[in-house]
């Protein structure tokens, strides 16, 4: 059957600028993005730059943590690399391409509140339904079933995919 578009390039545009919108009205403003590499770089950017139409420009601090690697179900949580001292008493937008249960996020969260971050939000290009989740983000573009493996926008299958401009899952 092959890859099954599951939220196209247009659905995706269109949740990015309402979830930019979302952010950029909240009470609660974010001073630094955090997206987390790889799956989050194609999510981020999008969201940044349509932050920054909504008046909001963020700074931005990467970190790295891996879940996935190669396989299609996750794994430890390894760090490859940590926030900064940038993140001390400053309110954080957390960006990911998935949260599945929601592991890769509290470790994620864990460490910006070890490096003294203030405040942190969450936003996520998709949430995937989980019997027992760990994490609940603020913000998300869309929500899917826990069954399928996504990949496109930034997040990989077995190291490819990442510049697919939509989000796929493989079906057959």
């Amino acid at each position: 059957m092959g890859d099954v578009t599951l939220f196209s390039q247009a659905n995706i545009a269109r949740r990015v600028k309402a979830v930019a919108r979302e952010i950029a009205k909240a009470p609660l403003r974010p001073e630094i993005a955090v997206p987390i590499l790889a799956g989050a770089f194609v999510f981020a950017a999008d969201l940044l730059r349509a932050l920054a139409q909504e008046g909001l420009d963020l700074e931005t601090e990467f970190i790295w943590l891996r879940t996935y690697g190669r396989a299609q179900t996750p794994g430890e949580v390894t760090v490859l690399k940590r926030p900064t001292e940038i993140v001390r008493g400053r309110t954080i937008l957390l960006i990911d391409g998935v949260l599945d249960r929601g592991l890769t996020f509290l470790r994620a969260k864990e460490m910006l509140e070890e490096a003294g971050a203030a405040s942190i939000l969450s936003a996520v290009a998709v949430v995937k339904s989980h019997p027992q989740p760990v994490f609940k983000a603020d913000h998300a573009l869309f929500t899917a079933s826990g069954e399928e493996f996504l990949f496109g926008y930034g997040m990989d299958r077995e190291g490819l995919g990442r510049g697919v401009p939509d989000i796929r899952v493989k079906r057959g």
